[in-house]
Protein backbone atom coordinates (compact mmCIF):
# COMPACT_ATOMS: atom_id res chain seq x y z
CA UNK A 1 0.00 0.00 0.00
CA UNK A 2 1.31 3.46 -0.89
CA UNK A 3 2.06 5.59 2.17
CA UNK A 4 -0.47 8.18 3.29
CA UNK A 5 1.98 10.98 2.63
CA UNK A 6 2.92 10.06 -0.94
CA UNK A 7 0.00 8.30 -2.57
CA UNK A 8 -1.85 11.43 -3.62
CA UNK A 9 1.12 13.08 -5.29
CA UNK A 10 1.76 9.93 -7.30
CA UNK A 11 -1.85 9.34 -8.31
CA UNK A 12 -2.41 13.01 -9.11
CA UNK A 13 0.50 13.08 -11.54
CA UNK A 14 -0.88 10.00 -13.24
CA UNK A 15 -4.51 10.99 -13.56
CA UNK A 16 -5.14 14.71 -13.15
CA UNK A 17 -4.14 15.88 -16.63
CA UNK A 18 -6.18 13.19 -18.36
CA UNK A 19 -9.25 13.60 -16.17
CA UNK A 20 -9.25 17.40 -16.22
CA UNK A 21 -9.41 17.47 -20.00
CA UNK A 22 -12.15 14.89 -20.26
CA UNK A 23 -15.48 16.27 -21.45
CA UNK A 24 -18.30 13.82 -20.78
CA UNK A 25 -20.82 13.32 -23.53
CA UNK A 26 -24.54 13.46 -22.92
CA UNK A 27 -24.83 9.67 -23.15
CA UNK A 28 -21.57 8.76 -21.45
CA UNK A 29 -21.82 7.03 -18.08
CA UNK A 30 -20.52 9.02 -15.12
CA UNK A 31 -18.91 6.73 -12.57
CA UNK A 32 -19.46 7.72 -8.94
CA UNK A 33 -17.77 6.55 -5.75
CA UNK A 34 -19.77 6.98 -2.56
CA UNK A 35 -17.57 7.59 0.49
CA UNK A 36 -19.38 7.34 3.82
CA UNK A 37 -22.41 5.06 3.88
CA UNK A 38 -24.49 6.09 6.85
CA UNK A 39 -28.03 7.35 6.46
CA UNK A 40 -27.09 10.46 4.50
CA UNK A 41 -24.44 8.61 2.51
CA UNK A 42 -26.88 5.96 1.36
CA UNK A 43 -29.40 8.66 0.56
CA UNK A 44 -26.88 10.59 -1.52
CA UNK A 45 -25.85 7.45 -3.38
CA UNK A 46 -29.48 6.71 -4.16
CA UNK A 47 -30.13 10.21 -5.40
CA UNK A 48 -27.08 10.09 -7.66
CA UNK A 49 -28.00 6.66 -8.98
CA UNK A 50 -31.42 7.92 -10.07
CA UNK A 51 -29.87 10.51 -12.39
CA UNK A 52 -29.77 9.12 -15.95
CA UNK A 53 -26.31 8.11 -17.05
CA UNK A 54 -24.89 7.66 -13.54
CA UNK A 55 -23.48 4.48 -12.07
CA UNK A 56 -22.32 3.88 -8.49
CA UNK A 57 -19.08 1.99 -9.12
CA UNK A 58 -17.32 2.19 -5.76
CA UNK A 59 -18.49 2.02 -2.14
CA UNK A 60 -16.30 3.09 0.75
CA UNK A 61 -16.80 3.12 4.51
CA UNK A 62 -14.50 2.21 7.41
CA UNK A 63 -17.28 0.01 8.81
CA UNK A 64 -17.85 -3.27 6.94
CA UNK A 65 -21.42 -3.40 8.24
CA UNK A 66 -22.21 -0.25 6.26
CA UNK A 67 -20.34 -1.63 3.24
CA UNK A 68 -22.24 -4.91 3.26
CA UNK A 69 -25.55 -3.08 3.54
CA UNK A 70 -24.77 -0.76 0.64
CA UNK A 71 -23.44 -3.61 -1.48
CA UNK A 72 -26.94 -5.11 -1.55
CA UNK A 73 -28.18 -1.99 -3.34
CA UNK A 74 -25.19 -1.77 -5.70
CA UNK A 75 -24.00 -5.36 -6.22
CA UNK A 76 -21.67 -4.48 -9.10
CA UNK A 77 -19.77 -1.82 -7.18
CA UNK A 78 -16.29 -2.33 -5.77
CA UNK A 79 -15.97 -1.98 -2.00
CA UNK A 80 -13.22 -0.83 0.35
CA UNK A 81 -12.75 0.48 3.86
CA UNK A 82 -9.86 2.68 2.68
CA UNK A 83 -10.79 5.81 0.73
CA UNK A 84 -7.23 6.03 -0.63
CA UNK A 85 -8.04 3.09 -2.89
CA UNK A 86 -10.94 5.08 -4.32
CA UNK A 87 -8.64 7.99 -5.12
CA UNK A 88 -6.20 5.67 -6.89
CA UNK A 89 -8.91 4.21 -9.14
CA UNK A 90 -8.76 5.89 -12.56
CA UNK A 91 -12.21 4.55 -13.43
CA UNK A 92 -13.88 6.83 -10.84
CA UNK A 93 -15.00 10.17 -12.28
CA UNK A 94 -16.41 11.77 -9.13
CA UNK A 95 -16.82 11.09 -5.44
CA UNK A 96 -19.65 11.84 -3.05
CA UNK A 97 -18.27 12.58 0.42
CA UNK A 98 -20.81 11.79 3.15
CA UNK A 99 -18.40 11.03 5.97
CA UNK A 100 -18.25 12.49 9.46
CA UNK A 101 -17.60 16.26 9.36
CA UNK A 102 -13.94 15.94 10.33
CA UNK A 103 -13.21 14.01 7.10
CA UNK A 104 -15.07 16.28 4.65
CA UNK A 105 -12.22 18.51 3.55
CA UNK A 106 -9.35 16.04 3.48
CA UNK A 107 -11.35 13.43 1.58
CA UNK A 108 -12.45 16.10 -0.90
CA UNK A 109 -8.96 17.51 -1.40
CA UNK A 110 -7.50 14.04 -1.94
CA UNK A 111 -10.18 13.40 -4.57
CA UNK A 112 -9.57 16.74 -6.27
CA UNK A 113 -5.82 16.16 -6.35
CA UNK A 114 -6.48 12.78 -7.96
CA UNK A 115 -8.42 14.50 -10.75
CA UNK A 116 -11.94 13.73 -9.56
CA UNK A 117 -14.96 15.97 -9.14
CA UNK A 118 -16.62 16.15 -5.72
CA UNK A 119 -20.01 16.42 -4.08
CA UNK A 120 -19.41 17.04 -0.36
CA UNK A 121 -21.94 17.06 2.43
CA UNK A 122 -22.59 20.04 4.69
CA UNK A 123 -20.94 21.51 6.58
CA UNK A 124 -18.33 21.30 3.85
CA UNK A 125 -15.62 21.78 6.48
CA UNK A 126 -14.89 21.15 10.13
CA UNK A 127 -13.38 24.62 10.52
CA UNK A 128 -12.97 27.83 8.52
CA UNK A 129 -9.30 27.45 7.55
CA UNK A 130 -9.72 24.02 6.00
CA UNK A 131 -12.83 25.17 4.14
CA UNK A 132 -10.70 27.79 2.39
CA UNK A 133 -8.15 25.08 1.54
CA UNK A 134 -10.92 23.11 -0.17
CA UNK A 135 -11.89 26.14 -2.25
CA UNK A 136 -8.23 26.65 -3.20
CA UNK A 137 -7.96 23.02 -4.30
CA UNK A 138 -11.09 23.26 -6.43
CA UNK A 139 -9.68 26.34 -8.16
CA UNK A 140 -6.14 25.00 -8.62
CA UNK A 141 -7.21 21.70 -10.19
CA UNK A 142 -10.25 23.11 -12.00
CA UNK A 143 -12.64 20.61 -10.47
CA UNK A 144 -16.43 20.69 -10.23
CA UNK A 145 -17.20 20.79 -6.49
CA UNK A 146 -20.77 20.97 -5.17
CA UNK A 147 -21.86 21.48 -1.55
CA UNK A 148 -24.65 19.35 -0.09
CA UNK A 149 -27.07 22.21 0.65
CA UNK A 150 -29.78 20.87 -1.61
CA UNK A 151 -32.26 23.65 -0.91
CA UNK A 152 -30.20 25.77 -3.33
CA UNK A 153 -31.72 23.68 -6.12
CA UNK A 154 -35.30 24.35 -5.04
CA UNK A 155 -36.96 26.83 -7.46
CA UNK A 156 -38.79 28.12 -4.39
CA UNK A 157 -35.77 30.23 -3.50
CA UNK A 158 -35.85 32.23 -6.72
CA UNK A 159 -39.58 32.81 -6.21
CA UNK A 160 -38.97 34.21 -2.73
CA UNK A 161 -36.24 36.50 -4.07
CA UNK A 162 -38.59 37.84 -6.75
CA UNK A 163 -41.33 38.45 -4.17
CA UNK A 164 -38.95 40.35 -1.89
CA UNK A 165 -37.70 42.39 -4.84
CA UNK A 166 -41.28 43.37 -5.73
CA UNK A 167 -41.40 45.38 -2.50
CA UNK A 168 -44.83 44.21 -1.35
CA UNK A 169 -43.62 43.85 2.23
CA UNK A 170 -41.21 46.79 2.15
CA UNK A 171 -37.63 46.92 3.34
CA UNK A 172 -36.17 44.00 5.30
CA UNK A 173 -35.58 44.96 8.95
CA UNK A 174 -33.92 41.79 10.22
CA UNK A 175 -33.92 38.01 9.80
CA UNK A 176 -34.39 35.30 12.37
CA UNK A 177 -33.03 31.80 11.68
CA UNK A 178 -34.50 29.05 13.84
CA UNK A 179 -34.62 25.33 14.29
CA UNK A 180 -36.19 22.90 16.72
CA UNK A 181 -34.69 19.43 16.32
CA UNK A 182 -35.89 17.41 19.24
CA UNK A 183 -33.24 14.95 20.37
CA UNK A 184 -32.48 12.56 23.20
CA UNK A 185 -29.41 12.19 25.36
CA UNK A 186 -26.44 10.33 23.83
CA UNK A 187 -25.66 8.81 27.22
CA UNK A 188 -22.43 8.57 29.13
CA UNK A 189 -20.45 5.41 29.88
CA UNK A 190 -17.87 4.87 32.62
CA UNK A 191 -15.11 3.43 30.44
CA UNK A 192 -14.02 4.58 26.97
CA UNK A 193 -16.06 3.14 24.12
CA UNK A 194 -14.49 0.20 22.32
CA UNK A 195 -15.10 0.71 18.58
CA UNK A 196 -16.98 -2.13 16.89
CA UNK A 197 -14.74 -4.87 15.48
CA UNK A 198 -16.18 -4.14 12.05
CA UNK A 199 -14.65 -0.63 12.04
CA UNK A 200 -11.14 0.30 10.90
CA UNK A 201 -10.83 2.86 13.66
CA UNK A 202 -7.66 4.49 12.34
CA UNK A 203 -9.47 5.26 9.09
CA UNK A 204 -12.61 6.34 10.93
CA UNK A 205 -10.57 8.86 12.93
CA UNK A 206 -8.53 10.14 10.00
CA UNK A 207 -7.70 13.80 10.77
CA UNK A 208 -9.32 13.77 14.23
CA UNK A 209 -7.57 13.31 17.55
CA UNK A 210 -7.41 9.84 19.05
CA UNK A 211 -9.15 10.64 22.30
CA UNK A 212 -11.41 8.50 24.50
CA UNK A 213 -15.11 8.43 23.62
CA UNK A 214 -17.63 8.20 26.46
CA UNK A 215 -20.88 8.28 24.50
CA UNK A 216 -22.83 5.07 23.97
CA UNK A 217 -22.57 4.85 20.16
CA UNK A 218 -19.72 5.49 17.75
CA UNK A 219 -21.86 6.39 14.75
CA UNK A 220 -24.02 9.48 14.21
CA UNK A 221 -23.59 10.86 17.73
CA UNK A 222 -20.14 12.06 16.68
CA UNK A 223 -22.08 15.22 15.73
CA UNK A 224 -22.17 16.28 19.38
CA UNK A 225 -18.42 16.14 20.11
CA UNK A 226 -16.11 18.91 18.89
CA UNK A 227 -13.41 16.47 17.79
CA UNK A 228 -15.55 15.08 14.98
CA UNK A 229 -18.69 17.22 14.73
CA UNK A 230 -20.01 20.77 14.88
CA UNK A 231 -23.19 20.41 16.92
CA UNK A 232 -26.64 21.44 15.78
CA UNK A 233 -25.22 24.73 14.51
CA UNK A 234 -23.10 22.68 12.10
CA UNK A 235 -25.85 20.17 11.40
CA UNK A 236 -28.94 22.18 10.48
CA UNK A 237 -27.20 25.53 10.50
CA UNK A 238 -25.53 25.13 7.09
CA UNK A 239 -28.92 24.58 5.46
CA UNK A 240 -30.67 27.46 7.19
CA UNK A 241 -27.86 30.00 7.01
CA UNK A 242 -27.30 29.05 3.38
CA UNK A 243 -30.96 29.87 2.71
CA UNK A 244 -30.29 33.20 4.39
CA UNK A 245 -27.18 33.94 2.35
CA UNK A 246 -28.88 32.97 -0.89
CA UNK A 247 -32.38 34.41 -0.49
CA UNK A 248 -31.71 37.53 1.58
CA UNK A 249 -28.12 38.49 0.79
CA UNK A 250 -27.87 36.95 -2.73
CA UNK A 251 -24.41 35.67 -1.76
CA UNK A 252 -23.09 39.25 -1.58
CA UNK A 253 -22.30 38.97 2.14
CA UNK A 254 -19.62 36.30 2.45
CA UNK A 255 -19.24 36.53 6.23
CA UNK A 256 -20.68 38.66 9.02
CA UNK A 257 -18.50 41.42 10.48
CA UNK A 258 -19.31 40.55 14.09
CA UNK A 259 -20.70 37.45 15.81
CA UNK A 260 -21.69 36.70 19.39
CA UNK A 261 -23.28 33.49 20.69
CA UNK A 262 -24.43 31.84 23.90
CA UNK A 263 -26.25 28.81 25.22
CA UNK A 264 -25.38 25.50 26.79
CA UNK A 265 -26.00 21.78 27.05
CA UNK A 266 -28.75 21.28 29.58
CA UNK A 267 -30.74 18.51 31.26
CA UNK A 268 -29.05 15.49 29.68
CA UNK A 269 -25.76 15.23 31.64
CA UNK A 270 -24.33 13.08 28.89
CA UNK A 271 -21.03 12.76 26.98
CA UNK A 272 -21.97 15.42 24.46
CA UNK A 273 -20.05 18.69 24.30
CA UNK A 274 -22.00 20.84 21.85
CA UNK A 275 -24.90 23.02 23.05
CA UNK A 276 -28.47 21.76 22.84
CA UNK A 277 -29.65 25.35 23.15
CA UNK A 278 -27.72 27.86 21.08
CA UNK A 279 -28.47 31.47 20.16
CA UNK A 280 -26.43 34.03 18.22
CA UNK A 281 -26.37 37.51 16.74
CA UNK A 282 -24.63 38.20 13.45
CA UNK A 283 -23.83 41.73 12.34
CA UNK A 284 -23.57 41.94 8.55
CA UNK A 285 -23.22 45.72 8.38
CA UNK A 286 -26.69 45.87 6.84
CA UNK A 287 -29.49 43.47 7.78
CA UNK A 288 -29.10 42.05 11.32
CA UNK A 289 -29.39 38.28 11.77
CA UNK A 290 -30.34 36.36 14.90
CA UNK A 291 -30.15 32.60 15.27
CA UNK A 292 -32.01 30.40 17.73
CA UNK A 293 -31.64 26.59 17.90
CA UNK A 294 -33.12 24.23 20.50
CA UNK A 295 -32.96 20.45 20.97
CA UNK A 296 -35.00 20.19 24.17
CA UNK A 297 -38.73 19.37 24.00
CA UNK A 298 -41.10 21.89 22.52
CA UNK A 299 -43.48 23.14 25.18
CA UNK A 300 -47.05 24.28 24.69
CA UNK A 301 -48.55 27.41 26.14
CA UNK A 302 -45.53 29.64 25.78
CA UNK A 303 -46.49 33.29 26.11
CA UNK A 304 -43.82 35.23 24.28
CA UNK A 305 -43.36 37.84 21.55
CA UNK A 306 -45.13 37.17 18.29
CA UNK A 307 -41.87 36.41 16.53
CA UNK A 308 -41.29 33.55 18.97
CA UNK A 309 -44.70 32.09 18.13
CA UNK A 310 -43.80 32.30 14.45
CA UNK A 311 -40.66 30.37 15.23
CA UNK A 312 -42.70 27.68 16.92
CA UNK A 313 -44.53 26.96 13.66
CA UNK A 314 -41.39 25.16 12.49
CA UNK A 315 -40.01 27.99 10.39
CA UNK A 316 -36.35 27.95 9.45
CA UNK A 317 -36.31 31.49 8.13
CA UNK A 318 -38.36 34.48 9.28
CA UNK A 319 -37.75 37.61 7.22
CA UNK A 320 -39.17 40.58 9.09
CA UNK A 321 -40.00 43.53 6.82
CA UNK A 322 -41.44 46.99 7.39
CA UNK A 323 -44.82 45.94 5.98
CA UNK A 324 -45.02 42.21 6.71
CA UNK A 325 -42.97 39.08 7.04
CA UNK A 326 -42.06 35.79 5.35
CA UNK A 327 -41.88 32.55 7.31
CA UNK A 328 -40.83 29.27 5.75
CA UNK A 329 -38.79 26.10 5.89
CA UNK A 330 -37.67 23.37 3.51
CA UNK A 331 -40.03 23.12 0.55
CA UNK A 332 -42.49 25.90 1.44
CA UNK A 333 -43.30 29.19 3.06
CA UNK A 334 -45.84 31.98 3.40
CA UNK A 335 -45.71 35.78 3.21
CA UNK A 336 -48.00 37.92 5.39
CA UNK A 337 -48.72 41.61 5.61
CA UNK A 338 -48.27 43.62 8.80
CA UNK A 339 -51.77 42.66 9.98
CA UNK A 340 -51.12 38.94 9.53
CA UNK A 341 -53.10 38.63 6.30
CA UNK A 342 -51.72 36.00 3.95
CA UNK A 343 -50.16 37.54 0.86
CA UNK A 344 -48.70 34.54 -0.92
CA UNK A 345 -47.93 30.86 -0.36
CA UNK A 346 -44.75 29.36 -1.82
CA UNK A 347 -44.35 25.67 -2.58
CA UNK A 348 -41.12 23.94 -3.57
CA UNK A 349 -39.59 20.49 -3.79
CA UNK A 350 -36.92 20.76 -1.10
CA UNK A 351 -34.15 20.54 -3.68
CA UNK A 352 -34.89 17.20 -5.33
CA UNK A 353 -32.87 18.12 -8.43
CA UNK A 354 -29.62 18.86 -6.54
CA UNK A 355 -27.93 15.61 -7.59
CA UNK A 356 -28.99 16.15 -11.19
CA UNK A 357 -27.56 19.67 -11.03
CA UNK A 358 -24.18 18.25 -9.97
CA UNK A 359 -24.19 15.72 -12.80
CA UNK A 360 -25.18 18.37 -15.36
CA UNK A 361 -22.21 20.49 -14.28
CA UNK A 362 -19.91 17.47 -14.63
CA UNK A 363 -21.03 17.15 -18.24
CA UNK A 364 -20.76 20.85 -19.06
CA UNK A 365 -17.50 21.33 -17.11
CA UNK A 366 -18.85 24.69 -15.94
CA UNK A 367 -18.73 25.42 -12.22
CA UNK A 368 -21.09 28.30 -12.92
CA UNK A 369 -23.80 25.71 -13.62
CA UNK A 370 -23.71 24.54 -10.00
CA UNK A 371 -26.46 25.69 -7.68
CA UNK A 372 -24.19 25.22 -4.64
CA UNK A 373 -20.67 25.97 -5.87
CA UNK A 374 -18.12 25.21 -3.20
CA UNK A 375 -17.05 28.75 -2.29
CA UNK A 376 -20.62 29.84 -1.55
CA UNK A 377 -21.13 26.83 0.68
CA UNK A 378 -17.76 27.41 2.33
CA UNK A 379 -19.08 30.78 3.45
CA UNK A 380 -22.40 29.37 4.66
CA UNK A 381 -20.56 26.71 6.68
CA UNK A 382 -18.22 29.38 8.06
CA UNK A 383 -21.15 31.36 9.53
CA UNK A 384 -21.91 28.26 11.60
CA UNK A 385 -18.27 27.84 12.64
CA UNK A 386 -18.22 31.45 13.84
CA UNK A 387 -21.27 30.93 16.05
CA UNK A 388 -19.65 27.81 17.48
CA UNK A 389 -16.37 29.65 18.06
CA UNK A 390 -17.99 32.41 20.09
CA UNK A 391 -19.84 29.82 22.17
CA UNK A 392 -16.69 27.75 22.78
CA UNK A 393 -14.86 30.86 23.99
CA UNK A 394 -17.71 31.68 26.32
CA UNK A 395 -17.59 32.51 30.01
CA UNK A 396 -20.29 32.56 32.67
CA UNK A 397 -23.53 34.02 31.37
CA UNK A 398 -25.00 37.13 32.95
CA UNK A 399 -28.32 38.11 31.44
CA UNK A 400 -27.83 41.88 31.75
CA UNK A 401 -24.42 41.65 30.08
CA UNK A 402 -25.80 39.48 27.30
CA UNK A 403 -28.59 41.94 26.57
CA UNK A 404 -26.16 44.87 26.60
CA UNK A 405 -23.89 43.17 24.04
CA UNK A 406 -26.26 44.24 21.24
CA UNK A 407 -27.63 47.63 22.16
CA UNK A 408 -30.88 49.13 20.88
CA UNK A 409 -31.96 45.98 19.03
CA UNK A 410 -35.11 44.59 20.60
CA UNK A 411 -35.16 41.32 18.62
CA UNK A 412 -31.93 40.30 20.38
CA UNK A 413 -33.58 40.91 23.74
CA UNK A 414 -36.51 38.85 22.50
CA UNK A 415 -34.14 35.96 21.74
CA UNK A 416 -32.73 36.11 25.25
CA UNK A 417 -36.20 36.33 26.78
CA UNK A 418 -37.27 33.34 24.69
CA UNK A 419 -34.22 31.42 25.88
CA UNK A 420 -35.23 31.94 29.52
CA UNK A 421 -38.83 31.06 28.73
CA UNK A 422 -37.61 27.88 27.09
CA UNK A 423 -35.68 26.92 30.21
CA UNK A 424 -38.67 27.55 32.45
CA UNK A 425 -40.94 25.44 30.27
CA UNK A 426 -38.42 22.61 30.50
CA UNK A 427 -38.37 22.98 34.30
CA UNK A 428 -34.77 24.19 34.33
CA UNK A 429 -33.48 26.83 36.76
CA UNK A 430 -31.11 29.22 34.96
CA UNK A 431 -29.28 30.02 38.20
CA UNK A 432 -28.12 26.40 38.50
CA UNK A 433 -27.03 25.87 34.87
CA UNK A 434 -23.67 26.20 33.16
CA UNK A 435 -24.79 28.84 30.65
CA UNK A 436 -22.09 30.33 28.47
CA UNK A 437 -21.94 33.68 26.72
CA UNK A 438 -19.19 34.17 24.19
CA UNK A 439 -17.33 37.31 23.15
CA UNK A 440 -18.40 39.56 20.29
CA UNK A 441 -15.95 38.36 17.66
CA UNK A 442 -14.79 40.90 15.07
CA UNK A 443 -13.70 39.71 11.64
CA UNK A 444 -11.54 40.74 8.75
CA UNK A 445 -13.93 39.26 6.22
CA UNK A 446 -11.48 39.24 3.30
CA UNK A 447 -8.80 37.43 5.30
CA UNK A 448 -11.29 35.18 7.16
CA UNK A 449 -9.69 35.85 10.53
CA UNK A 450 -10.37 37.69 13.76
CA UNK A 451 -9.13 41.21 14.43
CA UNK A 452 -8.83 43.60 17.35
CA UNK A 453 -9.11 42.42 20.92
CA UNK A 454 -10.97 39.28 19.82
CA UNK A 455 -7.97 38.00 17.85
CA UNK A 456 -6.83 36.11 20.93
CA UNK A 457 -4.66 32.99 20.66
CA UNK A 458 -7.66 30.94 21.80
CA UNK A 459 -9.94 32.39 19.11
CA UNK A 460 -7.37 32.10 16.33
CA UNK A 461 -6.69 28.48 17.30
CA UNK A 462 -10.35 27.62 16.66
CA UNK A 463 -10.11 28.79 13.05
CA UNK A 464 -8.27 25.55 12.39
CA UNK A 465 -7.29 22.42 14.34
CA UNK A 466 -4.42 20.03 15.04
CA UNK A 467 -4.39 17.15 12.56
CA UNK A 468 -3.32 13.60 13.27
CA UNK A 469 -0.07 12.56 11.64
CA UNK A 470 -0.61 11.25 8.12
CA UNK A 471 -4.01 12.88 7.84
CA UNK A 472 -3.10 16.56 7.69
CA UNK A 473 -5.06 18.97 5.53
CA UNK A 474 -2.25 20.41 3.40
CA UNK A 475 -1.28 24.05 3.76
CA UNK A 476 -0.39 24.06 0.07
CA UNK A 477 -2.99 22.15 -1.90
Amino acid sequence: MTSRRTFISQSALAFTALSASRVMGANETIRIASIGLGGQGNGNAGRMAKVPGVEIVYLCDPDTVALDRAKKAYPNAKTTQDLRKVMEDKDVDAVVVSTCNHWHVLASIWAIQAGKDVYVEKPISHNIWEGRKLVEAARKYNRIVQGGTQQRSDPLQDEIKAFLDAGTMGKIKYVRCNHYSLRNTIGKIDKPLTPPATVDYDLWLGPAKDEPIYREKLHYDWHWNWNTGNGEMGNWGPHILDDLRNVVFRDKVPLPKRVIAGGGRFAWNDAGETPNTHFAYMDTGDIPVIVDFHNLPRQKGVKAPDVYLRRRTGAFLIIECEGGYYTGSRGGGTAYDADGKKLHTFKGDGGKTHAANFIAALRSRKSSDLKAEIEDIHYSSAWCHLANTSYRLGHKYVREQAEAAVKDFQPWNDVIADFHEHLVKNELDASTLDIKMGPMLELDVAKETFVGDTASPEALALLTREYRSGYEVPKEV
